[in-house]
């Protein structure tokens, strides 16, 4: 039986992660696929820690792994963790907020388990999929990395900066990935362009997005890290 190892990185979540973990819980798995949850405090501050430890003594079921980053380590940094530590046949990176809906997780899976993909990327911008009407310049600035990216790598991605993608973990597991922060995307996109063989693909899905005072991380600076990035691991 093949396994899904969903990488959860979390920072000052404490109000939401029990909401996504449900989530994560309830979800049914195409073809039996098992689930790997793996939660990987990044130095959290608030009562993630707390949280998390409730959820697990009330769902001793779910199995889940909780592994503490020694410091704030940026988001990539903590993905890179929960990739060393994965043991299923694939991964994808569920962030801890409500952004991102499980429940579509078959809708990735789907390709890689019918033999057409090794590597998925689930877009917002394509599909009939419900999106949360928010930021305009955070759109554009979300599609001109996409387009700059995809110049850099030859593909035709509508959504390089997605949270969910979904990648078979032998092939995560042999890229060397270094951005610790929001360089993540960027990066392991161009990485995977260069895997040779690699069938990338992309499905629609919904998103539930954030505003910054709903607890929205990413700002203008990580736009201008992405563009150093695709610039960087680019070439």
């Amino acid at each position: 039986m093949n396994t899904l190892s969903i990488i959860i990185p979390a920072y000052n979540e404490e109000r939401t992660i029990h909401l996504i973990l449900d989530k994560v819980r309830d979800v049914v798995l195409m073809n039996a696929i098992a689930k790997e949850v793996i939660i990987v405090n990044d130095g959290s501050t608030d009562g993630t820690v707390a949280a998390v430890e409730r959820y697990m003594a009330a769902n001793p079921a779910m199995g889940i792994r909780f592994i503490q980053q020694p410091r704030n380590m940026g988001k990539g940094a903590a993905i890179h963790r929960g990739i060393r530590e994965a043991t299923g046949e694939y991964l994808i990176v569920q962030d801890a907020d409500l952004e991102y809906d499980p429940r579509e997780y078959n809708d990735l899976l789907r390709p890689v388990v019918e033999g057409f993909a090794d590597v998925v990327f689930g877009s917002r911008f394509m599909g009939h999929h419900p999106h949360r009407i928010l930021f305009f310049w955070h759109s554009i600035g979300n599609k001109f990395l996409t387009q700059l990216s995809n110049a850099f790598n030859n593909l035709n991605l509508t959504d390089m900066e997605t949270c969910y993608k979904l990648i078979r973990s032998d092939i995560a597991k042999s890229l060397d990935l270094k951005e610790k922060r929001f360089g993540f995307e960027p990066e392991v996109t161009a990485k995977l362009a260069r895997v040779k063989g690699a069938r990338i693909y992309e499905v629609g899905i919904s998103y539930y997005g954030r505003t910054y005072a709903e607890g929205k991380k990413i700002g203008w600076r990580d736009g201008f890290r992405a563009i150093w990035c695709i610039v960087k691991y680019g070439l």
